[in-house]
């Protein structure tokens, strides 16, 4: 089963949280258990699964990134978004969570975020469900 979901972005760095709509998607499917995979079809964005109990820390892992590859880094890519194609590249496409009953096997502090490094915009989500 594939369920597809727009998002809308509201900055440049920007984390959006999939969570709860992945675990819907698990739900419908109708799975007694499976695997979620979750994929962004954009080179400037990524997916992840990280903490989202300290909200500070995404921040800081943007603040991270930033420095490993900033906006000016005198990058030949036409455009002036290399270094969010770059972060993309670092952060990953896509990730697979286990769901067993219905509900994600997420660590307890353990959220999928979609990542934003060109925003703002509206993006583009695919959930595949499978047994």
């Amino acid at each position: 089963m594939i369920t597809r979901i727009s998002v809308r972005t509201h900055a440049r760095d920007d984390w959006v949280d999939l969570t709860a709509d992945v675990e819907k998607a698990a739900r419908a499917s109708g799975l007694a258990e499976g695997v979620a995979t979750v994929f962004v079809p954009h080179t400037t964005a990524g997916i992840t699964i990280q903490e989202n109990a300290d909200p500070p820390l995404k921040q800081d892992i943007t603040r991270a990134l930033d420095r490993t590859f900033p906006w000016t880094g005198g990058y030949e890519h036409c455009e002036d978004n290399a270094a969010s194609h770059m972060k993309a590249a670092v952060v990953g496409n896509s990730v697979q969570v286990i769901f067993a009953a219905g509900k994600l096997l997420l660590g307890t502090w353990q959220n999928i975020f979609l990542c934003e490094f060109d925003g703002p915009r509206q993006r583009d989500v695919v959930i595949k469900i499978s047994p």
